[in-house]
Parts: structure tokens; sequence; C-alpha cells
């Protein structure tokens, strides 16, 4: 038997994370990178069409098909809980949206003893990543950075008439709600350019495979991390279930940036989580910590619906037809289109009850509507759609692997509003909901509520409705949760080291110690950024100017 390929980091996972940090290790051409992802090379067209991800999300071949536990609070329901799985991960696969949530949540994960975690500390390192495009702002990222943020350019008269009417309940129009200040209402900012989706594959791993010093291998499971004692020193994976496993060592470091769910499942398998559940599932103890696995965190979202009045364009009769044909011609010729926009259009960052100093809720607004029970299939009538969850949910739940075969899926749980603050949240997010929709410049355009319906009035039919109807937003967090070794649920150090551990060190979003008010994406590249700076032994404050 051949000897196993060597390199000086081994990086699992080729989702934003991973992207990140093979181009930012591999800008030094001393050292040698492995990137091993478990999906595809991202030649999926969908892929690289915005409006795609109704295809891909239900497309085994680029996502891995989880499912939540059924649980009593979402009806007995398994929901659907999609991850990317293909260069990029959920970058190729996500809807798009730059959100980097409120300074206050960097600042609290420094507050629970992560040194360097505050807001001004992760500022530079956001900045790094982002080419805000024409914006001047010293608090965003300009030419130097690879992702590029643009603002939606396609405009429909009913979001415009959501934004007036939230205007006039008292919600400001929002300047930029990635500047500090989020509350407010306005268009999301996408990392769309030239009406095509830039995942981080294509801004930072495209870019780095041009190198020599990186090997990306695709079709490469991991299926558990080698050690030498307490020392990580490589990957075994597999190309399939019933495949010969293989090698890859590393040198320096393991890297894992495999998502919430896989990295858990990693570690786990390969002996480093609750010494019971190792037990249970055959595994031996390498270094037993009992947070691998808890603190998992998703936003949870409930969706109202109205019904358009005849003959008002919505995203529905636009995606049919002959309309459907202009809006593609209007995408090749790279005009505003509806295969260049985001799942949701308007945001409204704003407040379940008076009197709170910042909002804890994300509202969504979207000029079209899915048929009830389809998956991504548009209603066959105009419709608007508005959504709202909370934005930092005290509930928490776990992923467990099932048995040491990681070709099975784990088991996942993120015990959805299990804590009573996040039902008084979630239910005042439903209310809020109904007022925006239900303004005067909202009303000239629909006629009637067709989810839930006028009939669901008092709290436990609203509660009722959530159960049996809400969902994921695909915002997976805090399975290998950052904290100080004195803590013996804390998974990784402020360093994002494993405690316990030599030559393993985790960088996802599976190390957020609590969820962030915002899509996840954004601070999992700065996070990605950060241990790219703390591998090298520099930091950026130099780059906050």
């Amino acid at each position: 038997m051949s000897e196993p390929d060597s390199f000086d980091y081994v990086i699992v996972g080729a989702g934003a994370a991973g992207c990140v940090l093979a181009n930012r290790l591999t800008e030094d051409p001393s050292v040698t990178v492995c990137v091993l992802e478990a999906g595809p090379p991202d030649r999926n067209p969908w892929i690289h069409v915005p409006a795609g991800f109704i295809k891909t999300l239900a497309d085994p071949s680029v996502t891995w098909q989880f499912k939540t536990e059924p649980t009593p609070m979402t009806g007995g329901r398994r929901i659907a809980t999609t991850q990317g799985r293909t260069l990029g991960g959920g970058s190729s696969v996500n809807g798009m949206i730059y959100n980097r949530g409120q300074p206050a949540d960097l600042d609290s994960w420094a507050q629970r003893g992560n040194r360097g975690w505050g807001y001004a500390d992760c500022l530079p390192y956001y900045r790094r990543s982002e080419n805000r495009i024409g914006v001047s702002d010293a608090t965003r990222g300009r030419n130097e950075g690879a992702v590029p943020v643009t603002d939606m350019d396609w405009i429909n008269p009913l979001s415009e008439a959501f934004i007036q009417g939230c205007i006039g309940l008292g919600i400001p129009r929002a300047r930029d709600y990635n500047c500090g200040d989020q509350a407010g209402v306005g268009y999301y900012q996408r990392t769309i350019r030239n009406g095509r989706r830039v995942s981080a594959a294509v801004a930072f791993l495209r870019p780095a495979m041009q190198r020599k010093n990186l090997e990306v291998r695709t079709d490469a499971r991991a299926s558990r991390i080698l050690f030498e004692g307490r020392r990580a020193v490589g990957i075994s994976y597999l190309a399939a279930r019933n495949s010969p496993p293989q090698e890859v060592r590393a040198r320096r470091e393991v890297i894992l940036t495999a998502g919430t769910v896989n990295t858990a499942r990693l570690l786990q398998v390969s002996g480093i989580g609750p010494a019971d559940l190792l037990g249970r599932l055959g595994v031996p103890v390498v270094h037993e910590i009992r947070g691998v696995g808890s603190n998992f965190r998703d936003h949870y979202a409930s969706r109202f619906v109205m019904r358009a009045k005849p003959g008002v364009e919505t995203l529905n009769e636009l995606s049919r037809g002959l309309r459907l044909g202009a809006q593609i011609a209007r995408w090749a010729l790279k005009r505003p289109s509806i295969l260049a926009t985001t799942p949701s259009h308007v945001h409204v960052f704003w407040k379940s009850f008076e009197g709170l100093d910042q909002p804890d809720l994300q509202c969504v607004f979207t000029p079209g509507s899915y048929a009830e029970g389809k998956v991504y299939i548009l209603d066959n009538y105009p419709g608007v759609t508005a959504g709202a969850w909370q934005h930092r949910p005290e509930s928490t739940g776990w992923v467990r692997a099932r048995s040491d075969d990681v070709f099975e899926d784990p088991e996942i749980n993120p015990n959805y509003l299990s804590d009573p603050m996040d039902i008084r949240v979630h239910l005042g997010g439903m209310r809020l909901l109904r007022r925006m929709l239900g303004t005067p410049e909202l009303a000239r355009f629909v006629e009637s509520e067709t989810l839930p319906g006028r009939q669901v009035q008092s709290d436990d039919e609203l509660l009722d409705f959530a159960k049996r109807n809400g969902s994921t937003t695909y915002h997976l967090i805090g399975t290998a949760r950052m904290g100080p070794a004195t803590d013996p649920t804390a998974v990784v150090s402020d360093r994002l080291l494993v405690h316990g551990m030599e030559g393993l060190r985790i960088a996802d979003a599976s190390i957020m110690p609590s969820m962030p008010s915002a899509n996840t994406y954004a601070t999992t590249m700065m996070i990605a950024e950060r241990a790219a700076d703390f591998i090298r032994g520099r930091e950026a404050a130099s780059e906050a100017a």
C-alpha cells in the first residue's frame, strides 16, 4: 500500500468557510493545502442562476437532504433542513442575502470569555471579504473584497407599497442595515453580480485553484479524523459507501469546515464528544467533550400569504409563458430580471413588542407566493408573502450521529419553540406581519389573506398555525461552541482550536456561541477570515481604517 498524500493543512468541507480558508492559506506559497468536499464540483448550471435555488434546494446531487426530528412544537412534522453539498456549500444554494447582524451579537460572544471576538475586533474581517458595490462607508469593504455585495435592481410596485406601509407604521427606512444600525425597512443586499450568483467557490476557491499549492478533491466524504494520541494527523475519506477508504495526512493542522451538522457528526464518529453517545455508537473515546453536538440552534419562521387583486403583476405571473421568456431575455442581456433576484426582496428588522432597545425580529417580503404544501411551486394566482422569525432563539437542540456510518443521516433536533420566550417573540412577529400586510398602501394591491386566514386570531390559534406550518431558514449554528477551557461544554477556544487536542481546528458556523441577528453566511466568512489569521499568526487591526 502506498503512503498517503501529505499536506501542511487538510480542510474538510468546501463551503463558505472552507473556500475562504483555502484561498487565504495558499496565499503563502511555502504551504500546501488539500480541501476535501463530499459533493461534486459546482458545474450544475442552476447554481449560478440566482433563481435556480428553486431547483438546487430539492436536488440531492448538490445538497444534503437532512430532516429534523418530529416534535410536538412542529406538529409532529419532520422539516427539511437542506444544506449545500458541492463546491461553495451553502453559498452555492442559499438565498444570497448578505447580512452581518447587530454589533451586540458579537460583543456578547466576547462577554462570554471569547477574547478578541467583539464587534470592533471582527469588523476588519467582515470588510476583508466583501466588495460593497456603489457605496463608500468606513464600515464596508470595498475593491479589495472578493464577494460583491450589490443592491436589489429589480423593483416591483408591491415591494414599494409594502415599504411605504411599514414607514407609515413608524418603522424607519433603513440606510444600510450592515453598518451597525440594523433597525428599519428596505431592500436586501445580496451576493449577485451581473445577474449571476457569486458563491464562495467563485469568489475564493476558483482563484486559489490556479495556485500549485492547493489540491481540491470532490466526492470525498470524510469518514474519520486520524489521530496519533491527542494530535489530529489526517482524514480518512470515502468516495462511496462501499468504496475503499483513502487517507490524506496533515503535517500541521486538520481544519473542519464541514458545517454545523457534519462537523459535529465527524467529531463524534472520530471519538470526540459525549462519552455516553460514543459508547452507544461503539466508537472508542479519544477525548470526551460533552458539548459536541449540543447548543444547536436555527431560526424558525412563519409565513403569511395574501392574494393580490386580479391584474396585479407578481412573480407568479412573470414566471410563466411569454412573460418568463421576456425575463430570460432580460437576464441574458444582464438587465434587471426575476432570474437575478433573491428569494426575499424586502427586509424589516423590528421589534416584537414596544420598548425594546434593538430589533428582535427579522421579517421578509416577496412579491410572489408559493402553493400551500408544495416545494417552491408558485401559486397560479397573483400573491405576496411575508415571513418573520426571532433573531436570537433561546431554544437549543442537538445533532447526534446515529451510527459510525457517515452515509447515515444523523439525528437533528433544533427543539424549535421549546423555550417560552421564543413563543412570545414568535407570536409578536406574526402579529407584526398582519399589521405590515394590512396597511392602506398595500391594500390597493391585495384583497385577502389566504394563509393562515383571518379566522386565525387568538394566540392559541396563531401558535397552532406556527406549529403546523412554520419552517427552517437554514441558519444552523452552535454544535461546536466557542468558549473558555473552564467551560466543560465548550468545544473550541477563542483561537478555534479544539480543547484538549492538538492540530485540530474548527472554523464554520458550528463554533458560534449564540445566533447572530442575521442570516449566517456573512458571519461564517468572517470566522474563516479570522481563522486564517490565527493560523498565519497575524491580525487585521491595521485594516480597520
